[in-house]
């Protein structure tokens, strides 16, 4: 692999919230940042288009998000983090899911975030670190949120599950699970003062302190022995 080029981040969701918080960390920091969205806006203003390398595909689809790495990657080219930060959150219940909605919620959710790994994974060098991001409802339940929950269990335990067979390869994978974070997508909800209010610190998160975990997660000089665990942050509203 070729180790005399700046360090490589993968980073999915990028194009808002908490994914595009964590490209510009990423490249603050002197990293070549791999932007993936769905949508084609994944560059922060100030970017630097040399270090910022945007691809568009559907995490849903592995070939698609092998052939986008391939296209910008060259050949030999090292991948050191891969942060997978894309997720829906639709709310649902008994009620209300059907098949279309838990397809496109597990598919998002949790397909994705093994197929983004295991597109990278022939690029992943030793001592590489993953990321993947589940959430506070996969340790306790929320009202509405049925299908959603369920999907961030599974990032729990696949996180756990790569991380043992990872470990042999040097590889780390670790877990963020965020509670409520001043994104876009939380803002519409009109929700987030009444949940600030329940919170123990008093406020909700915002995108770069999210961020800033995963940039604390995947540095061997602050987490070079921790594997198979996700990080709760939420303000002390949810504990485990």
């Amino acid at each position: 692999m070729d180790t005399t080029t700046k360090p490589v981040a993968l980073i999915t969701g990028a194009s808002s919230g908490m994914g595009r918080s964590a490209v510009e960390v990423f490249l603050d920091r002197g990293y070549t940042v791999v932007a993936l969205d769905v949508a084609s806006d994944a560059a922060p203003p100030a970017a630097d288009a040399g270090d910022l390398l945007p691809i568009v595909a559907d995490v849903r689809v592995r070939d698609d998000v092998a052939a986008a790495l391939e296209a910008v990657l060259a050949p030999g080219r090292a991948i050191d983090v891969v942060a997978n930060i894309a997720g829906v959150y639709p709310p649902t219940t008994l009620a209300t899911y059907d098949d279309d909605t838990y397809r496109r919620i597990f598919d998002i959710n949790v397909l994705g975030v093994l197929n983004v790994i295991a597109a990278a994974r022939p690029r992943l060098r030793r001592g590489a670190s993953i990321v993947n991001f589940a959430s506070v409802d996969a340790f306790t339940v929320s009202r509405g949120q049925l299908l959603y929950g369920a999907s961030k269990a599974a990032v729990v335990m696949l996180t756990k599950s790569l991380a043992l067979e990872l470990a042999p390869d040097g590889i780390r994978v670790n877990g963020i699970a965020p509670g409520w974070v001043a994104t876009p997508g939380n803002s519409a909800t009109g929700r987030m003062e009444a949940a600030a209010a329940s919170i123990p610190l008093g406020r909700v998160a915002t995108p770069e302190e999210i961020a800033a975990w995963v940039w604390l997660v995947s540095q061997p000089e602050y987490g070079a022995f921790l594997d198979g665990e996700t990080i709760v942050l939420s303000g002390a509203d949810v504990m485990r």
